[in-house]
């Protein structure tokens, strides 16, 4: 019901503000035609000066003057903006009733792929009587892997003027809605809602996506791996744009012909996005259409976003800058919804954090050195100065880590190992590159697409191809290879330097461009002093040591949201406790507090439908605490074990039971198969484990679901079955145990973060000292309280999914009873929570 909410309220406002804005514009476009008395009554009504202002000093003539000037100039805008909707609304409704158009334009598509496919055909026949000469031909095809010459900052402002005049010419956006959530099925049920819903059939709603979820080319989409997707992509546009400059130079010297994208065309992409507005579509239905029209999604769906109403999208686009702009999301007084935003705080952490191993930075090292030097003679000083930078950062952070780059990272011993953790400004001077302008490095990252040349040079000569090529120039490039597969012994009297030995053939696809994971730490480094911190982590080996970074502050990047945005939305299932949102996110990003505004709504089952209980001691009067001291005593696991025996005689189909976390999950198990509770508990219900690895789940979840249904049916001892998972694994978010598959929920313990983790240790540092106390509590405090908290909520969310559904919620652990832990629960649940402080009246409770 969550969404459906969402949807109707929001669809519903954003139509009365579109009508709203007509009558007005109506209203002043009557006043401009009314004849003479029209402009003297527009003047009342525009936003022109009050006629005091003459008292300012000036004649009354001047300003009549230039209110007349500025109303006249509001209703040429006004007419402006009418006829273009009217344009935009004129060809979506041909589209909706023409169905010849479409037919037409699908002719005209085959008929131009014919006449491409017989001119290819003809060139080949061409250039096969040419014999062009196979040299030549490899110094032309390595020409893309010279970095174009490159601007400082400084000569770039003269023509920036220039740019700024493009954004005319685009397509102005209509006020829309942005709906965001955490993954491509919640987007796709989301959209699916909007069709049912009384909107589905007018709302111009557009899904965006990764070029992993969109892309319909198939040799492209067989690389797999997101950044190797992204970069053919790039790639392949560039040489549609060169095309046209190769084939001038046709009659001088002949190109190889490189690969451009034959959906990348701006006729099918235009008539796609048209496609898309018309009707809603999610995902799957978008790139299906793609693929029929050989039209690409992710361009086609971008193309969409100006006149769009509606824009679905993961919610890491949203919240990172650089793919925002990228992706031509503009946010300026727009509607942004955030759904599923529980974990809101953690996501936006997460995106603008990066880790690098001394592995990447020795290879990053040893691949650009091997460029420079291939290329020096053909580099502009402005690119040898920058790369030279670069070389020198990465010499540097293999140092700090206790390395040396012309060695073996897995061949080094670290000497102090250990965790060390430091302000941003204290990393740079221990690095002693704080002489060095991160901010133009990182510009020149972006605009000169080093790491993609780069990561074309690896793949040409560092890859196993490179011994099939025999020419003499190859010959020479094969040391690199060789350079890069094999260990170094000693050092090397020419200065060559090794790369680690790659482990595996994927390994090798992953890391093919350790300089683009590189570049996120040093965009992470230009972050302000006191919002972050970096985390030196030496262990065993150079290789095995890494340098993460890890941003304090999430409101820095969420402040910009914040501030262009109309309204912004935080909604979520369980979104208790909501003070980390306040005051961690909002307040932090310098919001009004009286802009936040709190809503919330009960549940729609009946009260009797719910059975929560806080259970102090188990059935032998053991008192229930699962602190890190007294969880491992095996009465604690015993107590645990007789507890869910119990349960299991009298509940019906599924229990979920959940455990701190999975060691903990391994050794109550284990210790169960010792004392044989484990084969007590088989004969009641079957018992299934929390699979690690994700691509299992789905499995264990169906074999669950289908015992149940089993035990259901038949009249056995057994009655259903037993799951037992982890909170914060993969049971625990996403997943829903509807009617029989969730009948009780036991959480056992509670579930604290572990506190001797420096991430954490230095987060409750920087809230203590930048965070006001709350009814006498350290924030520290809160923060450990509220994740427990969060994950609780979330875990025992999983159960009661609809109106008729009924299940019992059991938390094994006296300190639930506590007013600051049982305040945090969602209000639904406490509303009905009783607490029992012995096993007997809650296990009667629990019959009825």
């Amino acid at each position: 019901g969550k969404s459906l909410s969402l949807i109707c309220g929001a669809l519903a406002w954003l139509r009365d503000f579109e009508e709203k804005k007509q009558q007005e514009e109506a209203r002043l476009l009557a006043l401009e035609d009314g004849g003479p008395g029209g402009t003297k009554a527009l003047a009342s009504a525009g936003p022109g000066r009050p006629e005091s202002e003459g008292a300012a000093g000036e004649p009354d003539w001047v300003t009549a003057f230039v209110q007349r000037k500025e109303e006249r100039d509001m209703v040429d805008r006004l007419k402006e903006e009418q006829i273009r909707r009217k344009k935009r609304e004129d060809r979506l409704e041909k589209i909706r009733h023409n169905v010849q158009l479409k037919y037409a334009a699908k002719r005209k598509r085959s008929e131009e792929d014919e006449t491409k496919h017989l001119l290819q055909l003809s060139k080949e026949i061409l250039s096969e009587g040419a014999g062009v000469d196979a040299l030549d031909q490899l110094d032309h095809s390595e020409e893309e892997l010279i970095l174009a010459e490159y601007e400082s900052d400084e000569e770039k402002k003269v023509v920036s003027g220039l740019e700024e005049d493009d954004d005319d010419l685009e397509e102005e956006h209509v006020t829309k809605i942005y709906y965001c959530s955490r993954t491509h099925s919640q987007l796709s049920q989301f959209v699916r809602e909007v069709q049912k819903s009384p909107f589905g059939k007018d709302t111009r709603l557009v899904s965006l996506g990764s070029r992993q979820n969109l892309c319909v080319n198939e040799e492209v989409r067989r690389l797999g791996a997101l950044q190797l997707i992204n970069d053919r992509c790039m790639e392949m546009q560039k040489n549609k744009h060169e095309k046209k400059s190769d084939e001038e130079m046709e009659g001088k010297k002949r190109r190889v012909s490189r690969t451009a994208c034959p959906f990348y065309s701006y006729e099918q992409m235009q008539f796609l996005r048209d496609e898309v507005l018309v009707e809603v579509k999610d995902i799957e239905q978008l790139v299906a259409l793609g693929r029929e029209n050989k039209a690409c999604p992710y361009y086609g769906s971008r193309y969409a976003i100006p006149a769009a109403q509606l824009v679905v999208l993961p919610y890491q686009m949203l919240l990172h800058e650089p793919t925002r702009s990228a992706a031509g999301i503009k946010l300026n007084n727009q509607i942004v919804i955030i759904d599923e935003a529980h974990n809101l705080i953690d996501t936006i952490t997460c995106i603008h954090s990066a880790e690098v191993t001394g592995s990447q930075l020795c290879c990053a090292h040893s691949q650009l050195l091997q460029y420079m030097e291939r290329y020096r003679k053909r580099l502009k000083a402005k690119n040898l100065m920058y790369i030279k930078q670069i070389l020198y950062l990465l010499e540097r952070f293999v140092a700090v880590l206790g390395g040396n780059v012309n060695q073996n990272p897995s061949c080094q011993a670290v000497s102090q190992t250990g965790t060390v953790l430091k302000s941003i400004n204290d990393f740079l001077f221990q690095s002693q590159i704080d002489n060095i302008n991160l901010f133009k490095v990182q510009r020149y990252c972006e605009k000169s697409l080093i790491s993609r040349k780069l990561f074309g040079f690896v793949e040409r000569y560092g890859g196993p191809a490179t011994a099939v090529k025999t020419n003499k120039e190859n010959q020479k490039l094969a040391g690199l290879q060789n350079f890069l597969l094999t260990l170094k012994q000693g050092s090397d009297k020419e200065g060559t330097l090794q790369s680690p030995p790659v482990e595996a053939e994927n390994d090798q696809l992953r890391t093919a461009s350790p300089l683009m994971q590189i570049e996120g730490f040093l965009s992470a480094l230009t972050n302000a002093n006191q919002d972050g911190r970096v985390i030196l982590n030496r262990q065993g080996t150079v290789g095995q040591s890494s340098l993460k970074f890890l941003l304090l502050n999430p409101a820095v990047h969420f402040a910009k949201v914040v501030q262009e945005c109309r309204a912004v939305i935080i909604a979520g299932g369980t979104m208790q406790p909501m003070a980390d949102f306040r005051e961690q996110l909002l307040c932090c990003a310098g919001v009004d507090p009286a802009r936040v505004m709190e809503f919330s709504c009960g549940h729609v089952i009946p009260p009797e439908n719910i059975l929560p209980i806080i259970l102090c001691s188990g059935p032998s009067n053991q008192q229930l605490e699962f602190t890190y001291q007294t969880r491992d005593l095996p009465q604690m696991m015993d107590e645990t074990g007789r507890i869910l025996c119990n349960l299991c005689n009298v509940v019906p189909g599924g229990v979920v039971c959940f455990f701190p976390s999975y060691e903990y999950e391994k050794q109550v198990y284990t210790h169960w198969e010792k004392t044989g509770l484990l084969t007590r508990l088989a004969t009641k219900k079957k018992i299934f484990q929390e699979p690690k690895k994700a691509n299992q789940v789905e499995q264990v979840l169906v074999e669950y679901a289908k015992c149940i249904k089993r035990c259901s049916q038949a009249e056995g001892q057994m009655t259903g079955a037993l799951l037992l998972s982890v909170v914060g694994g993969k049971m625990s978010e996403g997943i829903n145990f509807s009617d029989d598959l969730g009948r009780c929920v036991i959480m056992v313990g509670m579930p604290y973060p572990n506190i001797k983790s420096p991430e954490l240790q230095e987060k409750m540092a920087w809230l203590d000292k930048t965070m006001p106390r709350a009814a006498g509590q350290a924030p520290s405090r809160v923060l450990i309280e509220n994740l427990c908290m969060k994950a609780v909520n979330q875990s025992i969310g999983r159960a009661i999914r609809h109106q008729k559904d009924f299940a019992s919620i059991l938390l094994l652990d006296h300190r639930y009873a506590r007013p600051a832990i049982f305040n945090k629960l969602p209000q639904w649940i406490r509303e009905r929570t009783q607490v029992k402080p012995a096993f007997g009246s809650a296990f009667a409770e629990l019959r009825k």
